[in-house]
């Protein structure tokens, strides 16, 4: 299948389902990963556990604190690509004002910046 270079409207429109799609299904799992946090049970603070019992439980809660925050994030980056699709600015970088490349989006459909600009953030 080839690709033009420009963004149609039925890409656009595909990439709005799965952005809405993949928003949904990240909130999802959030909600999750909160029910397993060790310390979300209540008893967890009253409870006169062992010394390696405490660990595990903060490093599982630890462990689920950063997915979290990485899910977080993602969900943010989807609503400024479902913004961008609103206000016909999506494939755009939002350092240089660039295009992002259609494999890129297809890939990452919540990308932000075009490789190079990522590629100078992450230096």
């Amino acid at each position: 299948m080839t690709m033009s270079k420009t963004l149609t409207r039925l890409f656009i429109a595909a990439q709005k389902k799965r952005l809405e799609d993949d928003q949904k299904k990240t909130q999802k799992q959030i909600i999750e990963l909160q029910k397993d946090d060790p310390f979300a049970d209540p008893d967890h603070a009253s409870d006169n556990a062992a010394v390696d019992t405490d660990v595990r439980e903060q490093v599982g809660h630890d462990t689920i604190e950063a997915q979290i925050k990485d899910m977080d994030k993602r969900i943010k980056n989807i609503n400024l690509a479902l913004q961008k699709i609103a206000k016909n600015r999506y494939g755009r970088c939002e350092k240089c004002g660039g295009s992002i490349p259609v494999e890129r989006l297809q890939f990452i459909p919540e990308a932000l910046y075009c490789i190079d600009c990522e590629k100078k953030l992450h230096k």
